[in-house]
């Protein structure tokens, strides 16, 4: 079983290794010598049996269980306890996602089947979907709506709200802007 080292807000798996099968099913970025998970994706393979994460203690490994880092990056990131049950949602039902910080969300998720690639893609390589998780007492202004909205439309991809309920159950919006 791969192992994988907390580190702030990272998991690094090292190349010795062999992290590729990790990468080849979209996991993490990576960069060189290193795969670099995001909490979510560590938590995510935690839960799964795919990774063991650990803690360096002077020079002993401490590992983490399941609830540590769930507590750990909930105490670090808000709304993260959602965005992992959205994020395995997607993931369960054979979607791509991905952290969507650079777009201004909580998540972008591709399609099925697709594998991310530097440099141009093909029109069912492109992201799919801009998402905000949102816990359901959530309230926003019309406005923060319509910037969502149109940054999605920006990049040419739709707008999902992610409203996740108390229970963990999930209600996915799709907003669009309708012009007459």
């Amino acid at each position: 079983m791969l192992e994988g080292e907390l580190l702030e807000q990272r998991v690094i798996v090292w190349k010795k290794d062999n992290f590729s099968e990790l990468e080849e099913s979209g996991f993490g970025k990576v960069i060189e010598n290193r795969l670099e998970l995001d909490l979510i994706e560590a938590l995510y393979l935690l839960e799964k049996d795919k990774i063991k994460v650990y803690k360096k203690e002077g020079k002993k490994k401490k590992f983490i269980h399941f609830k540590e880092l769930l507590e750990y990056g909930s105490a670090s990131q808000k709304d993260f306890h959602p965005i992992f049950v959205v994020y395995r949602d997607l993931r369960e039902r054979g979607f791509l996602p991905k952290t969507g910080l650079k777009f201004g969300c909580s998540l972008r998720c591709y399609d099925r089947g697709v594998k991310l690639k530097k440099g141009p893609k093909a029109p069912h390589e492109q992201t799919k979907w801009v998402i905000h998780v949102i816990p359901e007492e959530f309230t926003c202004s019309f406005a923060e709506l319509s910037r969502a909205v149109r940054l999605a439309q920006n990049i040419r991809t739709n707008m999902l709200w992610a409203v996740v309920d108390r229970e963990d159950d999930i209600t996915f919006y799709e907003v669009k802007r309708i012009t007459p």
